[in-house]
């Protein structure tokens, strides 16, 4: 089996693979040419978004700065804004839905390591997904790890670091983030 489907499956796989190794390349190149573009160019934009991940719905708006790693395993809904200095680690699937806004300096991380030295040193590496629900709001400088899911309506204060999966209309921050109020 191939390196890509055992990553995209959650599976262990070797994380310098030549093919994964070229999607990345790919994806970054693509990447530093929106980075490169001026605010204005808002069509030239839209299209290299739409060239990077793997489906993008209507109305959504990066702003630059972003680092992506595959581009093709994350799913955007509509109405998505992403502020400066996106970072996203997509190993395996991540979904943004609808509505949602996220803040500056935000980190998505679907990427893992083992704990084990010896087989780390192998460059072994697994995914878990990560899925944001509809009407999120993660606040600036937030890291969403490996496996969390954000339910929908909810708000990620800035600073958090979302080790685990947050429910569905609360309010939850920290490090680690925690809910701090039902929102309904």
């Amino acid at each position: 089996m191939r390196d890509l489907m055992k990553m995209t499956r959650g599976m262990d796989y070797q994380i310098n693979d030549d093919e994964l190794r070229e999607i990345r390349y790919q994806t970054r190149d693509i990447v530093d040419a929106f980075n490169a573009l001026s605010a204005r160019q808002t069509v030239e934009k839209d299209a290299l978004i739409r060239k990077i991940f793997g489906q993008v719905g209507s109305n959504v708006h990066f702003e630059k700065g972003m680092c992506i790693d595959y581009g093709m395993n994350t799913h955007i809904g509509d109405n998505v804004f992403i502020n400066f200095n996106f970072v996203l680690l997509d190993c395996a699937q991540v979904t943004i839905g609808n509505n949602v806004f996220i803040g500056p300096d935000v980190q998505i991380y679907t990427a893992q390591h083992p704990l084990d030295i010896n087989l780390r040193r192998t460059h072994i590496g697994s995914a878990r997904p990560v899925h944001i629900g509809n009407d999120v709001w993660i606040g600036g400088g937030c890291v969403v790890l490996p496996g969390v899911n954000i339910g929908d309506g909810s708000t990620i204060g800035a600073g958090s670091v979302v080790t685990r999966s947050v429910p569905a209309g609360v309010i939850a921050a920290g490090n680690p983030c925690r809910v701090i109020k039902n929102i309904g």
